[in-house]
C-alpha cells in the first residue's frame, strides 16, 4: 500500500461539518493511521472538542442504515475497517445552515467532524467498524433531536435503497424534517446579574440566563447546580466588592472572591465552558504609572488579595478571559451617582486627589466583553477601562458637577491618607489605577473616551440631577 496524501481538511455546506482526509500508511502487513491528532488538527481548525468516549459500532454486513440522530455533543466519526456512506442534516436551533443536507463517503482514509445538533447518520456499504469520539456521555436529560432518513426533502441518495437496507423501527419513524423539534443552543450564564455590570451585560447578551446572587450562591456546592453541558460560556459578574468591610470580613470575602471562582473554574473545565471573569484594578499596589496585563499581582488590602486569588483560579481554565478593569460607572449606586446626587442636593463633597485612573461605565465593559467572545479573541487577560487622560476621583467629581450644570468649584480637594485617617478599618488604596489598553485595542475594540460616556451616562441616569435652567457644562 502507497502511502496517502498528507493531512488535511475541508468544509461543508453545513456550518462547522469538517472533513479530515488522514494519511494512511501500509504495506503488505496491513496500515496504520493517526485517526485523531489533536494538535495536527487544532492547527487545521478543528475546535479542540475534548473527547472523553469512544465509541464502535460493528455492522455486520452491508445495508446497515443508522440514524439521522442529533445530540447535544459533538462527534468525530472514522472507520476501523470497511466503508460507509454518510449523511449529515442540521438540526440546530438559529444555525444559518439549518436544515442543510451533506454526505460523503466514509473509507480509512477520511474523517468527518460533527457539531453538535448536527443530525447523523449512515449505511454500511460492507462489514464494517465505524467508531466515533464524542465530548460528553449520554443522559437521560439531555435534549437528543432525530430526522426521518426517509424524508424526501433531505433528498439523500441511499447507495442502497432503504427497502432493501437494514433499518430498525425505530429510525423508520423519526418525524419529518418540518416537524423536527430543533437542538437548542448552548448557553451563557451570567452571574451577579443583579449588580452594575450585571445589567449592562444582560443588554448585551438577550438571550442569557441571568443569575443573582439569590439564584447562585458561589460560597456553595455548584458542581450539580445546573446541567452544565448545556453552556458554552459563563460570564462571572459576581463578586465581594464591599473593600473597607473585607478588612474585618476576610472569610466572605475570600468565599467569593476566591474560592467560589475557584469551584467555577472547575465547572468551566470539566464541561468546555468558556470562563469570562471580571477582576479589579485592586490586585496591584498602583506603584506603577500604567498597569499592564503580564504585571504581577500585588494587593494592599484584603478585597484586593482575594480577587487576586481568584484571578489565579480563572486562569486554570483552557477558555478563560480575565477581563481587569477599575472604577466601573453603571446603573446601581457607584461614584459618579453619589456626586450627581450631592451637586443635586446642594452639598460640597469632599473627595481625594491622588488616586488616579481612568472610569469605566458598565455599558462599555459589557461590550467589550461581547467582542472579545463574538471574536474569538485569543484567551488571556484584557485590561479594559475607558480611553482618555488620567485623572483623579477629585476631578471626576468635578467633571460630574459641571456636566450637570452645577459649580465644580464645590467639590473640595484631600489626600487620601487624610480622608481615611478617621475611618476605622479603612483599607489601602492604590495610588494609580490607570490601564495599558493596547493588548485590548488590537482585537478591535476601542473605548470609547470617558468624557463622552460621561454625558452619556448622566443624560439617561442623572438627568433629574441637573440645575434648573442648564443644559450642560460651564
Amino acid at each position: 500500500m502507497e502511502f496517502s496524501q498528507p493531512l488535511a481538511v475541508r468544509e461543508s455546506p453545513i456550518d462547522g461539518l469538517k472533513v479530515f482526509t488522514l494519511p494512511v500508511h501500509g504495506d503488505s502487513r496491513g496500515w496504520f493511521k493517526e485517526n485523531w491528532q489533536r494538535d495536527k488538527q487544532v492547527a487545521l481548525g478543528l475546535d479542540d472538542f475534548g473527547p472523553v468516549q469512544n465509541n464502535i459500532s460493528f455492522n455486520a454486513e452491508a445495508g446497515v442504515t443508522r440514524g439521522l440522530h442529533a445530540e447535544p455533543w459533538d462527534k468525530y466519526v472514522s472507520v476501523a475497517t470497511g466503508s460507509v456512506f454518510g449523511a449529515w442534516c442540521d438540526l440546530r436551533a438559529g444555525s444559518p445552515t439549518f436544515g442543510a443536507v451533506f454526505t460523503c463517503t466514509i473509507t480509512p482514509d477520511v474523517a468527518v467532524y460533527v457539531p453538535r445538533g448536527v443530525a447523523n447518520g449512515f449505511q454500511a456499504l460492507e462489514p464494517t467498524a465505524y467508531t466515533y469520539l464524542v465530548n460528553d456521555h449520554w443522559s437521560p436529560t439531555a435534549h437528543y433531536s432525530c430526522v426521518n432518513l426517509a424524508d424526501p426533502a433531505l433528498g439523500i441518495g441511499w447507495p442502497i435503497p432503504l427497502d432493501q437496507a437494514e433499518l430498525s423501527e425505530k429510525d423508520l419513524h423519526h418525524p419529518m424534517l418540518d416537524a423536527v423539534q430543533p437542538v437548542p443552543p448552548r448557553k451563557v450564564l451570567i452571574t451577579g446579574a443583579g449588580g452594575q455590570l450585571g445589567r449592562a451585560l444582560a443588554a448585551h447578551f438577550p438571550d442569557a440566563e441571568l443569575a443573582t446572587h439569590r439564584d447562585f450562591d458561589l460560597t456553595r456546592d455548584i458542581t450539580n447546580a445546573r446541567n452544565w453541558h448545556d453552556y458554552h460560556t459563563i460570564i462571572n459578574a459576581a463578586a465581594y466588592t464591599l473593600v473597607d468591610q473585607a478588612e474585618g470580613d476576610r472569610a466572605t470575602a475570600w468565599a467569593v472572591n476566591a474560592v467560589g471562582v475557584g469551584k467555577l473554574a472547575r465547572v468551566a473545565a470539566a464541561n468546555r465552558i468558556t470562563l469570562v471573569h471580571v477582576s479589579t484594578d485592586y490586585v496591584f499596589d498602583g506603584t506603577a504609572t500604567m498597569h499592564t496585563e503580564d504585571e504581577r499581582p500585588s494587593p494592599l488590602n484584603v478585597y484586593g488579595q482575594s480577587k487576586a486569588a481568584g484571578d489565579i483560579a480563572a486562569a486554570s481554565v483552557p477558555r478563560h478571559y480575565i477581563v481587569r478593569t477599575s472604577w466601573v460607572v453603571g446603573d446601581g449606586g457607584n461614584f459618579v451617582r453619589t456626586m450627581a446626587g450631592l451637586a443635586a442636593g446642594g452639598g460640597s463633597p469632599t473627595v481625594v486627589n491622588d488616586q488616579y485612573g481612568r472610569p469605566t461605565f458598565a455599558d462599555d465593559l459589557a461590550a467589550g466583553i461581547a467582542h472579545l467572545l463574538s471574536t474569538k479573541a485569543r484567551f488571556g487577560t484584557y485590561n479594559l477601562s475607558n480611553e482618555g487622560e488620567v485623572i483623579s476621583f477629585a476631578q471626576l467629581a468635578r467633571e460630574t458637577f459641571a456636566l450637570l450644570g452645577h459649580d465644580p468649584a464645590r467639590v473640595k480637594q484631600t489626600t487620601t491618607e487624610d480622608f481615611f485617617a478617621t475611618r476605622r478599618h479603612a483599607a489601602p488604596r492604590p495610588t494609580n489605577s490607570t490601564f495599558t489598553l493596547d493588548k485590548l485595542r488590537a482585537t478591535g475594540f476601542i473605548p470609547r473616551n470617558w468624557r463622552d460616556a460621561l454625558a452619556d451616562y448622566l443624560d439617561t441616569y442623572a438627568a433629574a440631577y441637573r440645575a434648573p435652567g442648564r443644559g450642560g457644562q460651564q
